[in-house]
């Protein structure tokens, strides 16, 4: 079994910066896409950002330019780190962790941004 767990949500008013981080421990084998996910209230969980296992970093249009996912595959921990921050990136982001073709995923922090 593999356990995800997140820190370093809070709260925070527009423009500022948060950093998560999220690791995933157990019985790690080999991980690969390591990520974020953001569900707000009344919306679906949907993508925020992705890492894969050699380094290669995706992200929802909404965020590109002001996040920056990062790995270390030492440690299978990655960080976001969210600047400039808007009211309407507050949700509770969730962690994910791949490891032969199962997502493990963390229980959520919670970012409030506030205006």
């Amino acid at each position: 079994q593999v356990q995800v767990v997140e820190s370093g949500g809070g709260l925070v008013q527009a423009g500022g910066s948060l950093r998560l981080s999220c690791a995933a421990s157990g019985s790690i084998f080999s991980v690969n896409d390591m990520g974020w996910n953001r569900q707000a209230p009344g919306n679906e969980r949907g993508l925020v950002a992705g890492i894969t296992s050699g380094g290669r970093t995706y992200y929802t249009d909404s965020v590109k330019g002001r996040f920056t996912i990062s790995r270390d595959n030492a440690k299978n921990t990655v960080y976001l780190q969210m600047n400039s921050l808007k009211p309407e990136d507050s949700g509770v982001y969730y962690c994910y962790a791949y490891q032969r073709g199962q997502r493990y995923w963390g229980q959520g922090t919670q970012v409030t941004v506030s205006s």
